[in-house]
């Protein structure tokens, strides 16, 4: 029987990526909803080819959208709005899989609406559990929702661990024979620039990452290895693992996507060419496994693997990050919201790149921190937290 899919951000690289893989099963799967946030006319050809019962908009482009319809002969689509409209689709009772792909703090609550209606979550939206990491975990076992991971880190993590892992006591320690886990890192784009060399690096130089395509706001991530604390933080969270046992490798090659080390001295490892085809068909069809386009490894051509310590001196987000969950409470959700602003403001070339980290250390130390015991809290550090970044960012620029 085929699946009924909503893919949340589909006009991203991972909701294009998610499309590919469902065009390759019609007969498995097919498209129920589908969310953009401002690529109209490509949301249109999508719904064109795709043919969804729902499209969800923000609110300036409804008006846009329903011109498009008009034009292509689709008004028989439905087209909710805003937040409240990404809510409605994650939680439908017709969806079966929800591919959680919207970037940044804005893919939160739909997410969690998918969790709580028990839907199998296809996580690639990080942030979403960087900022409620507890609640989110503890509503997918609530709900008995299933929270498969797309990052190719976690996907990786997730394949290299033993059956029956997620069974065992949620405590942060190491079980089942696991004693750490090892989050591979391309280094980004920089990884062998100075410091001095980093202050004068532009938001293009910053957006295009050696092995992976992706879009601007996590491709400057990369580059700062924010993207890699953030993982840290998720990690912790997906895998009931405190961040101790979490080691971050730089593996600029990117065929080794993450590993897992065992009490008996075996290190485990998923390895693939870099394509986010091969996490995404792995997490829809788990646990069988499905046929992609993304070619069998060559060991032949890739017969180099380089691995090095990360330097936290040059690239101080990642301890940044470390820092916040140690912490705990609602210190990874304010890490989050600062980076955002902090990013933001670099793409906008308001704050030098090495300022990226700044911002977000200033925003940690003036932030209160406290448990974080609801969704409002955590929303409302969030506000508080973007807010504060973007004062930051203002003093720093006069």
């Amino acid at each position: 029987m085929s699946q009924s899919v909503c893919i949340l951000g589909v006009t991203g690289s991972i909701g294009q990526s998610t499309l590919k893989i469902l065009q390759q099963h019609p007969e498995k799967y097919s498209v129920f909803a589908v969310t953009a946030h401002s690529r109209i006319l490509e949301l249109v050809e999508i719904c064109k080819q795709y043919r969804p019962k729902i499209v969800v908009v923000p609110a300036n482009k409804v008006a846009e959208l329903q011109q498009q319809f008009q034009k292509q002969d689709l008004n028989h689509i439905e087209i909710l709005i805003g937040e409240a409209g990404l809510i409605a689709v994650a939680e439908h009772p017709d969806v079966d899989v929800v591919m959680a792909a919207i970037v940044g703090a804005a893919g939160l609550l739909p997410t969690l609406a998918a969790v709580k209606a028990g839907k199998r979550v296809l996580l690639a939206n990080k942030e979403a559990l960087v900022m409620s990491g507890d609640l989110m975990m503890q509503a997918a076992l609530d709900y008995n929702a299933q929270l498969l991971p797309v990052d190719s880190e976690h996907n990786a993590i997730f394949q290299c661990l033993p059956d029956g892992y997620f069974q065992a006591e949620r405590n942060g320690q190491p079980k089942q024979g696991v004693s750490r886990i090892l989050l591979t890192a391309s280094g980004g784009p920089f990884l062998n620039h100075s410091l001095e060399q980093l202050q004068n690096v532009t938001p293009a130089q910053a957006c295009k990452h050696p092995n992976w395509s992706m879009g601007q706001k996590i491709s400057v991530d990369s580059a700062t290895l924010m993207n890699k604390g953030l993982e840290l933080i998720e990690a912790c969270h997906l895998f009931a693992i405190s961040e101790q046992f979490v080691t971050v490798v730089v593996h600029p090659q990117s065929i080794i996507h993450s590993m897992v080390q065992y009490v008996d001295g075996s290190t485990l490892a998923q390895m693939g060419n870099p394509d986010m085809c091969t996490p995404i068909a792995h997490a829809l069809a788990w646990p069988e496994r499905i046929q992609t386009h993304v070619p069998a490894l060559d060991l032949f051509m890739n017969h180099q693997l380089d691995f090095q310590e990360p330097d936290t001196t040059r690239f101080p987000a990642l301890k940044l990050a470390r820092q916040a969950m140690q912490s705990g409470g609602l210190a990874p959700a304010i890490l989050n919201a600062a980076n955002e602003v902090a990013v933001a403001a670099f793409l906008n070339q308001a704050i030098a790149f090495t300022e990226i980290p700044q911002v977000v250390e200033q925003t940690l130390n003036q932030v209160e921190n406290s448990a974080a015991e609801s969704i409002e809290l955590i929303l409302q550090a969030d506000r508080v937290a973007r807010s504060i970044a973007q004062q930051i960012v203002i003093n720093n620029g006069s």
